[in-house]
This record gives structure tokens, C-alpha cells and sequence, in this order.
């Protein structure tokens, strides 16, 4: 099956752009640093202060407003019974007609009736008839005199007209709780106690119950995070084959995913970048061997100084020459110390003429060198570096010819994709290896497959053809099977000028 592989700046995920800065710090980690408070013991005092502030609120909203609806319900009630008891005093007088024994005697029995409620019956002009208090005032006082300890707060008692004949008032009832400056009885006073109660105990079991799911739910969350960090630790110690193996849909799987792949990354890039090493000390060191080995060789007179050994000295200077003329156009694209001269150009002339000029060096390979034009007017305008594009495409057309047995084929093919230019160039090669996909435009990379053969490429032409599509807005797409062929298509947008303000209002 043909691999496919997408590269450019256009085909990665947008990235957040960032402020350049003249400012710049390193500094080195700690190798043991020093522990600070647990994830999990943070995590469960955080519940439990959650659970603790929710119970202060909800003591504060019942000392506010539950407090204030309960002593209301309690005055109605104490209210309620001191209209029923004014009432029944009040059929007792309109039978006796005056304020008798009688009468008073039923005051001595409404008050009879519970302990926690004292009764106080006033005449018309304001003399005390009847008091609960008496008798226990005496009896505490050691005299006879009646002495009142009924409460004297227009908060602390609830008053009823006593009615007489014709329901003229005759007198007044008031009534209180024993014990209480609101008319709380003893009933009354211990239903609150129990149910602040209750709040304290319940508000004490939250926060139990927080604590609890508190630290199993900071284990879950840390457990992950602590094998990422281990797995860190282990790549910043030099084992690169480290990994987390966090997985999962939420945003701690998706992190121990993301730097899997991190460290996925960073081992074939430090891997890259121990070959590129290789690679560089072997392509400068190939013609410079060889221009020491003839210079030696003429200086010891064993070979003769003349024109065909200067000519090898001669082609390997062009050799090295061209290696650092591509490495440095391929520097300068990257710092953008390149200027894009970009002009409308007719990108099926462009490439046309280029195959016509490549036909005969194809031919003397052995190969067959093919220009197909796919689009729809016989002309294709687009804003590009006509230089630049023409560099690319040899690029590609040299890597096609360096891979493709005698009697091949190279086709390069122009065509239009909505407002995008292709330029693909295909050919009958070797192919590349679906792994090795990737790796296509890193400098001095060529597979296994392709070192074996004599090609003599300098290793830089496809990483300079990708900085050019760059530079372009462009991307790069390839296609490869082993044995095959591999075709590489360049997407260059036609209106540059439009790509770079859709861009601008996309990041803006």
C-alpha cells in the first residue's frame, strides 16, 4: 500500500504566535528538588474547606433568615393561644357579667393547662388581676404581698382583648414563656437545639464525606501526573525509551498522549540528529579525502600534475562548493534573510520550458522525461519566485532522476486545484519506505535503500525544496511505495496576497 505524507506550514496545526524578545534566561533543574506539599493533601484540604465553607453559609442563611421565620412561627402560635384563652375568659365574664372568682378561676385553668405558658389578665384601668407569678413570688419572697415577675418587653409577650357584654373590652390577657425573652417554650427551644444540632452533625459528615472523595479523586488526577513525571525524570536522565502510557478522552489522557509523542519525537530527533552528524563529517570529508589524496599523490610524483588530476581536484572543489552554496541558501531560507520576489507568473511556461531544458540530460540517463499540462486554459497564473519554484522543481526532478532505473519514467504534471497551483512530479523509482516518509526533508537523510546506490547527492535538495514551499504558503505532498515510484506534489496558492490576509484575520 503507498504511503502519504503531508508537509509545509499550512498542513500543521495552528500555532499560537508569539512576541519575539530580546530578553532571554536559562537555568538548570534541580536534580532533587525539594518536596513541598502533597497533590492529594492539597486536593483533600480543598474539599473539606469546601464543605466547611458550605456549612458556615448554611448556618449563617439559617441564623439570618430560618431564625427569624421560626421566632415568627413561634409568636403566631403563642398569639394563637392567647386568643383562644381571651376567648373562653371572655364567655366566662359576659355569663358572670364582672371579674369574680369565677372569671379568675378560669384564667388559673387556661394557665393550668401548660407549664411553659404564664397568663397575666389586666382590668380596664390598668390594675393586675391575675398572674401566674404570684404564687411563686410569694412563696420564693416569704411574704404576702403580690409581687409580679411576669416579663415587662412588648417583644417578650403576646396580648388579647378580653370582651364583655355587647364585646366591649373589659380587660386585657397577656402571655409569655416561662424561661424565654422570644415565646420559645421548652418545646419550642429544644426542636432549634436539635436541629442546629442536626446541621453540626450533618455538616460534620460532609465534611468527612469531602475528605473522603476529596483523596480518592486527587489520587486519580495525580496518579498520571506522577508517572508523567517520572517518565520526564527518566528522559531528562538519558532514558529516551521512557514512556508514561497515560491514555484516555479527558484532558490528563490527552497530556500523557501529547508528550508520549513528545518523547516519541524527541528520540528520533536526537537519533536524526546523531546521524546528522554522520552524514555532514561524510559528505565534506568525501571530496576533501579525495582532493588530499590526488594533490598528495601529484606533490610524491606518483601521479603526473597535469590537466586530468587537476580536473578530479577541480570537481571535487565544485562538489564541496555546491554541498555549502546549498547549506547556506538552505540557512538563509529558514532565518528569512531570503528576500521572496514574488511576480505573477504563468506557472505552465515556467515549468514547461524547465523539462524542455532537463530533456536531454534525462535522455543521456537512460530515462524518459514527460511535461503534462492538466490545466484547464493552457496557462496557469499564480504570485510566486520564479527562481525559487524553478530550484524546487530541479530539486525534485534531480531526486527523480537519481532514484529511477535506466529506461524510466519522470512525469511532471501542472494543474489547478480550486485556487491552489499542483506541481507533481512522479516517477518509476525505487521508492521510499512508509516509515521513512517522514524523515524525507531532514538534511543529509536518505533511506537505507538509497545509500546503497552511487547517487552522489548532496542531501539537502529536498530540505531546501521544502523551505521554498514554505516560504510560498505552500505544502508538499508524498506518495511513495517501495518498488514503484514516489510522487511528490507541490500546492502553491495562486494570490499570495489573499492566502497572507485570510491567514492574518484567521490568527487575528
Amino acid at each position: 500500500m503507498a504511503a502519504k505524507f503531508v508537509t509545509g506550514r499550512n498542513a500543521r496545526a495552528d500555532e499560537g504566535s508569539q512576541q519575539p524578545s530580546s530578553r532571554n534566561s536559562w537555568n538548570t533543574i534541580q536534580p532533587d528538588p525539594k518536596r513541598s506539599q502533597p497533590y492529594s493533601t492539597s486536593m483533600t484540604l480543598a474539599f473539606a474547606l469546601t464543605a466547611i465553607m458550605t456549612a458556615a453559609v448554611l448556618v449563617a442563611v439559617l441564623g439570618i433568615v430560618w431564625e427569624g421565620q421560626f421566632k415568627a412561627y413561634t409568636r403566631q402560635n403563642m398569639q394563637a393561644l392567647a386568643n383562644s384563652a381571651a376567648e373562653s375568659i371572655s364567655t366566662v365574664y359576659k355569663r358572670e357579667g364582672s371579674w369574680d372568682g369565677t372569671v379568675l378561676a378560669e384564667a388559673k385553668n387556661t394557665s393550668a393547662m401548660s407549664s411553659d405558658v404564664g397568663i397575666q389578665i389586666i382590668g380596664p384601668d390598668g390594675q393586675v388581676l391575675y398572674d401566674d407569678t404570684w404564687e411563686h413570688a410569694r412563696e420564693s419572697a416569704g411574704h404576702a404581698d403580690p409581687v409580679s415577675n411576669a416579663p415587662t418587653g412588648a417583644d417578650s409577650a403576646v396580648t388579647a382583648p378580653i370582651l364583655g357584654a355587647n364585646d366591649s373590652q373589659v380587660g386585657t390577657l397577656r402571655l409569655w414563656a416561662f424561661g424565654s425573652e422570644t415565646l420559645l417554650t421548652r418545646a419550642d427551644a429544644a426542636f432549634r437545639s436539635n436541629s442546629y444540632g442536626a446541621i453540626a452533625v450533618a455538616a460534620a459528615i460532609a465534611v468527612v464525606l469531602a475528605c473522603v472523595i476529596g483523596y480518592f479523586t486527587s489520587k486519580r488526577l495525580s496518579t498520571p501526573i506522577q508517572r508523567i513525571t517520572n517518565t520526564a525524570r527518566q528522559l531528562r536522565n538519558g532514558d529516551l525509551t521512557a514512556r508514561s502510557g497515560v491514555r484516555g478522552s479527558d484532558e490528563i489522557g490527552q497530556l500523557g498522549e501529547t508528550f508520549d509523542d513528545m518523547a516519541t519525537s524527541l528520540e528520533r530527533d536526537l537519533k536524526l540528529e546523531h546521524r546528522l552528524t554522520g552524514d555532514v563529517a561524510h559528505e565534506l570529508r568525501t571530496p576533501l579525502m579525495a582532493m588530499q589524496a590526488t594533490v598528495e599523490a601529484m606533490q610524491d610524483g606518483v601521479l603526473p600534475a597535469d590537466d586530468e588530476h587537476f580536473e578530479t581536484v577541480a570537481a571535487e572543489v565544485r562538489r564541496l562548493s555546491r554541498l555549502v552554496d546549498a547549506m547556506l541558501k538552505l540557512s538563509r531560507l529558514e532565518n528569512g534573510s531570503t528576500e521572496l520576489k514574488t511576480e505573477r507568473t504563468d506557472v505552465v511556461y515556467l515549468i514547461r520550458s524547465l523539462v524542455t531544458s532537463q530533456h536531454q540530460l534525462f535522455h543521456e540517463k537512460g530515462l524518459h522525461l514527460r511535461f503534462v499540462d492538466e490545466s484547464q486554459y493552457g496557462e496557469l497564473n499564480a504570485d510566486i519566485d520564479p527562481d525559487l519554484i524553478r530550484e524546487a522543481v530541479v530539486n525534485l526532478m534531480s531526486n527523480a532522476m537519481r532514484y529511477t532505473d535506466e529506461d524510466g519514467w519522470v512525469m511532471v504534471t501542472v494543474r489547478q486545484d480550486k485556487s491552489d497551483v499542483l506541481i507533481a512530479v512522479q516517477d518509476t523509482g525505487i521508492g521510499i519506505a512508509k516509515e521513512d516518509i517522514p524523515q524525507t526533508f531532514s538534511r543529509f537523510w536518505r533511506s537505507d535503500v538509497s545509500r546503497e546506490r552511487v547517487s552522489g547527492g548532496l542531501g539537502v535538495g529536498l530540505s531546501l525544496t521544502k523551505e521554498i514551499v514554505d516560504k510560498h504558503n505552500g505544502t508538499i505532498l508524498v506518495e511513495s511505495e517501495l518498488g514503484k515510484g514516489t510522487t511528490f506534489t507541490l500546492r502553491i496558492p495562486q494570490n499570495r496576497g489573499r492566502r497572507n490576509l485570510a491567514q492574518a484575520i484567521q490568527e487575528g
